[in-house]
């Protein structure tokens, strides 16, 4: 079995803007969902069967209570806000499973469904749909969980909002962990008073892998779009994707 899991915020930003390039500046109200439902259509085309969408319905999230630096909604375009619910009401309809976050981000809920999935004995493979440097965090090889985190509490991460500790950079970072391991083992000499700062750091940085998305990956599978995924293509102008996802064939 090979699971899919895709960012579905990332998706959305990426049609959003994509599609500005061909329109002048001028937004259609659901181009960037149509366009998400195109690619998502396309991997079930191409013999995708088991496979999930992660959001952001509320971009702000439990780090921002930790960090007030943290990335906000702030400077996102209404317009492109006004897709997520959309969105996730479409993916339902066509018979995706979809995790909206509220609490979490979406980034929790893949490396959650990541975790699920991999735990699976049937599960032959886990692909992470995302360019997000976070999600690393997932990659095991020979069981070993990548030290991401520790990295980003260092150096920071401007995309979250985070500015890790003056006057480490990314080089002494790497040489650090590469002697020390992770910041919890750090000697108390290494950061001093500013070791309390890099665990919070590490905290913002460490996805969750506790959200209750599913229990099996069968559940991930595919069964064709529901009874109502003909109406929601047509509400979104774009009637033809019902005829696409006619064409899949259920596997």
């Amino acid at each position: 079995m090979l699971v899919h899991l895709i960012d579905g915020t990332y998706e959305l930003f990426r049609h959003f803007y994509g599609l500005r390039r061909f329109t002048q500046g001028v937004d259609k109200p659901s181009g960037a969902v149509v366009g998400v439902l195109r690619t998502v259509l396309q991997m079930l085309e191409e013999g995708a069967t088991h496979l999930g969408v992660a959001t952001d319905h509320v971009i702000e999230s439990f780090r921002n209570r930790l960090w007030a630096g943290y990335k906000t909604g702030e400077g996102v375009e209404p317009a492109l806000l006004a897709q997520f619910q959309p969105l996730e009401d479409a993916l339902a309809a066509l018979g995706v499973a979809v995790w909206p976050m509220v609490e979490l981000e979406a980034d929790d809920a893949l490396a959650s469904a990541a975790r699920i999935a991999g735990e699976n004995p049937a599960t032959g493979k886990v692909c992470i749909w995302t360019p997000d440097k976070d999600l690393a965090q997932c990659v095991r090889g020979e069981r070993v969980v990548q030290v991401i985190p520790d990295f980003l509490a260092l150096v920071g991460d401007a995309a979250d909002g985070y500015p890790g500790l003056a006057g480490i950079g990314r080089v002494t970072a790497a040489r650090l962990i590469g002697k020390y391991g992770a910041l919890e083992d750090f000697p108390a000499t290494v950061l001093g008073e500013r070791r309390q700062l890099a665990l919070l750091f590490k905290n913002l940085a460490t996805l969750r892998t506790d959200a209750p998305l599913f229990g099996d990956p069968e559940e991930l599978r595919w069964r064709g779009p529901t009874a109502g995924f003909p109406d929601t293509a047509t509400r979104l102008g774009e009637p033809r994707l019902v005829t696409r996802a006619s064409r899949i064939p259920i596997r």
